[in-house]
């Protein structure tokens, strides 16, 4: 690593001597597993459950997650990003696998996402459904081990674009028309079905029992980012076209069942409709993606009719096959238009980034600033999404390496999770912890985006997480401002138009999310389904004048400047810092701290560069009168020798 300065002068009841550091003493040390009864071993704080039908996960009346057994007490799931390709070093061997599954229990981790799968297991072979026999074996004996140590599961009922088609070497790439013929034609649909008979339907030798029938599996993704408008978007420099070409025929015949003629039509669409006609099914789908009309706003209903028909057509074949856990389609993408298609699901999935990195390649850029000056946009975005009443699954999150700011997502994502009341936590990742430092495999030898295993400031921020989320650390609000929804009524005439970016601010005080304005209860102050004219301020007064919020907690959204109902979590976007007081857990990111942060029993009296502090009680009582606890501190890390094109270092030449 790289010399780094940082003057933090921390105050407690016990006493924490200042740090200053000039230069990093090297790494000796190559062992990265975390010993039974370490202050990092989190596993008799987090005590794992003994996975059986009778702790099967299931849904509550409340629409929360719950253990079948104990279905009174609500359950958070740190979940664990398991997107091991050949690259990563691919999935383990047995003994490997054995201490692999036990150091995420100790790590806090109580569900893993079985992400891309597909390719993993399709990789060299030329012909379809050719599965490699060692992969295979060892993706049984791995889901097994985490079974063995109270690990839960999600999988991607597909994740590859190649799914199980032999003879591709472009697996992991954003090529391929699967995700949209799997909805479209049957042929697509028939191989997505064949995968799931052929890998979840069959027997797992070391369980006994076919995955999909397994009470270890939670939750199936059908097909992982699968929505038609991404699809489309992230496939265009590839296609060539902005819509897929396959669409046109069936837009056409949609559009004839609902206008019948050109003249309906053109009264609807007025000039739009110069390009093609009903009559011999050629009017156009749009060659702009930033087109506004009433073409993209029918656009819109053909796409959320497709989606809807796949969901229950995707839904009725898992569950022919003996799921019984949550199905979660269209895990991305928190448009207005998939917030409708994602309606009639049991609970919502979504992704979300902040810094988005697309590339390892030369070139690739970042901005380079903090999630809290925008005030965690991000994390807002996705709330904004979910349906009320639902469980909430974020399958892939991250603050992305190698954004200086990276450390606020340690504090920011578990604490806005908790706040929320999500459900699942996952920060997107090819595997979220490795064994030992110096393996040979392309994607660790150094930290790299989404490489969080290797990136001391990413694993920091999961040890804090699990003990913010997991554990229950930060409380959720009993505050919920539903989103009201009224069918398609209030559909934009932009495809990629999403809940307005200052409405969604409600987000830091309570709970938000998407509810039907049939579902809407009398006298909850709530979002109107019109958006245009609503302010966050607004209703922030009437939640006030309800008694729903504490007069005098700051609640500033346009400033950035909020106190959540809880009053455990305080955001001040413009100086960039966020607060987490609780009887537990006590934490501080600042960009700098000139003036001091009383948090409780800890005093963060100056410090001069940026950074994330937390103290932590691990034994079980409040940290008042903890005796035994865990101080975080993480900055920044970087690699020896990388280099970048700009002095700002926003554009990546050389990873080192």
């Amino acid at each position: 690593m790289k010399k780094a300065l940082l003057w933090i002068l921390v105050v407690s009841f016990a006493l924490i001597r200042p740090v200053y550091a000039e230069e990093w003493l090297p790494v000796r040390e190559k062992s990265l597993e975390v010993q039974a009864g370490s202050p990092l071993d989190f596993s008799d704080i987090l005590p794992e459950t003994k996975i059986d039908e009778n702790t099967r996960v299931i849904v509550t009346p409340a629409g929360k997650l719950a253990i079948a057994n104990d279905a009174a007490k609500p359950q958070r799931f740190l979940c664990a990003s398991l997107a091991l390709s050949p690259a990563s070093g691919g999935f383990p061997d047995h003994d490997a696998a054995d201490r692999y599954a036990l150091q995420l229990k100790r790590h806090g981790y109580n569900i893993a996402r079985f992400h891309y799968v597909d390719a993993a297991l399709m990789a060299d072979r030329a012909k379809d459904f050719d599965f490699d026999p060692q992969v295979l074996d060892r993706v049984h004996y791995f889901m097994a081990a985490l079974k063995r140590n109270g690990i839960y599961w999600i999988m991607d009922g597909l994740s590859s674009t190649r799914g199980a088609y032999g003879g591709y070497e472009d697996r992991w790439d954003l090529k391929g028309d699967l995700k949209v013929d799997a909805q479209i034609t049957d042929a697509g649909f028939d191989h997505w079905l064949k995968f799931q008979q052929a890998f979840l339907g069959k027997v797992n030798p070391y369980t006994g029992i076919a995955p999909i029938r397994d009470p270890a599996l939670v939750a199936i993704v059908p097909f992982n980012e699968n929505g038609l408008e991404f699809d489309s978007m992230v496939q265009e420099g590839v296609r060539g076209s902005v819509f897929q070409k396959q669409l046109q025929p069936l837009f056409n015949d949609w559009l004839s069942k609902k206008y019948g003629s050109d003249d309906a039509l053109k009264q609807k669409w007025g000039w739009w409709t110069k390009d093609g006609s009903l009559e011999d099914r050629s009017v156009a789908l749009p060659t702009n993606r930033s087109e506004r009309s009433e073409r993209m706003r029918d656009l819109q209903s053909f796409f959320i009719d497709i989606e809807l028909n796949a969901t229950r057509r995707m839904t009725k074949a898992l569950r022919d096959l003996g799921f019984r856990g949550i199905v979660l389609p269209y895990n991305n993408w928190p448009t207005i238009q998939t917030g409708i298609s994602r309606s009639i699901q049991d609970a919502v999935a979504m992704n979300t980034y902040h810094d988005w990195v697309g590339s390892y390649e030369p070139g690739t850029s970042i901005e380079g600033k903090s999630s809290l000056e925008d005030g965690l946009r991000y994390l807002r975005t996705v709330g904004a999404a979910r349906w009320l009443g639902r469980p909430f699954v974020i399958t892939e999150y991250d603050h992305l390496f190698w954004n200086p700011y990276r450390y606020e997502a340690g504090l920011a994502a578990p604490a806005f999770a908790a706040l929320q009341g999500w459900d699942v936590l996952c920060r997107h990742a090819h595997g979220p912890i490795v064994l030992a430092y110096g393996e040979d495999f392309r994607f660790k030898k150094q930290i790299l985006p989404y490489a969080i295993a290797l990136d001391p400031v990413a694993r920091a921020g999961e040890t804090l997480a699990a003990l913010v989320f997991r554990r229950g650390d930060a409380k959720s609000t009993s505050l919920d401002i539903p989103f009201l929804v009224d069918g398609q009524k209030a559909l934009p005439q932009g495809v990629n138009d999403m809940e307005p970016e200052l409405l969604t601010r409600l987000g830091l005080v309570g709970a938000i999310g998407l509810q039907s304005v049939t579902d809407a209860k009398p006298g909850v102050v709530a979002v109107a389904p019109q958006r245009e004219g609503e302010t966050p301020m607004a209703i922030v007064a009437k939640l006030k004048d309800a008694g729903r919020v504490d007069p005098s907690a700051p609640a500033d959204l346009d400033n950035g400047k909020v106190v959540s109902q809880t009053g455990e979590l305080q955001l001040d976007a413009g100086a960039k810092a966020l607060a987490l007081r609780t009887p537990m857990t006590q934490a501080l990111a600042f960009d700098k701290v000139g003036d001091g942060v009383e948090l409780g029993a800890v005093s963060v009296k100056q410090a001069d560069g940026r950074g994330l502090l937390s103290l932590s009680s691990l034994d079980g009582v409040p940290l008042k009168d903890s005796k035994r606890q865990l101080l975080i501190l993480a900055s920044d890390a970087r690699n020896s020798g990388m280099r970048f094109r700009d002095a700002d270092q926003h554009v990546i030449e050389d990873f080192g």
